[in-house]
């Protein structure tokens, strides 16, 4: 089964995958994270240039992901384990290439708070300059999330309040599951 968790940066979908990878009633799982399938390259993705000429690879663009790496890697992962979770911006949109039971999860958190959770892990943890994010968000990724993230929550099995505690996201994730009879082996 593919799992997915798609939703705004800074809605907590890498947490909630770890929380769901060490609750799981499976007997094998796997966990993707979509943010390492983004292309890297001028000649591949949407790319935008900055004030002084610099590009930057447009993140909240799914064209910048590599859906077709991101589903070899799906498949291979579905192959191997019985679940696959998948994290990211446009997770719902992966088509694996295998037939395989899906269930897609929105993670839904105000936009005020998304902004603030993305400040303290890129500007206080990562030292990442505040006046950038802040400057990409207003030019750049506030419209993204509008025009590329929010459709996909009506694409979703299943819409969850993603300030609630990640442990009881997860209870809530594998109840639907298991009520759908969609994880084999649980």
């Amino acid at each position: 089964m593919l799992l997915t968790l798609t939703g705004g940066s800074g809605a907590g979908k890498t947490t909630l995958a770890a929380e769901l990878a060490v609750t799981t009633p499976c007997d094998s799982v796997r966990v993707l994270h979509a943010d390492d399938y983004y292309f890297r390259t001028l000649d591949r993705g949407v790319w935008f240039l900055d004030e002084n000429g610099v590009p930057h690879l447009d993140f909240g663009d799914p064209r910048s992901l590599d859906m077709g790496r991101l589903a070899l890697d799906t498949d291979a992962a579905l192959a191997a384990h019985s679940v696959v979770i998948l994290d990211g911006l446009f997770a719902c949109r992966l088509v694996p290439r295998a037939a395989c039971a899906r269930f897609h999860v929105f993670v839904d958190v105000p936009a005020d708070l998304r902004l603030v959770r993305k400040i303290q892990r890129k500007c206080l943890r990562d030292g990442f300059p505040l006046d950038v994010l802040l400057r990409n968000y207003l030019r750049h990724r506030r419209d993204a999330h509008d025009r590329h993230v929010e459709p996909a929550r009506h694409a979703c099995d299943l819409e969850l309040d993603g300030t609630l505690p990640t442990g009881t996201l997860a209870r809530q994730i594998w109840s639907a599951v298991l009520t759908m009879g969609l994880v084999p082996g649980a």
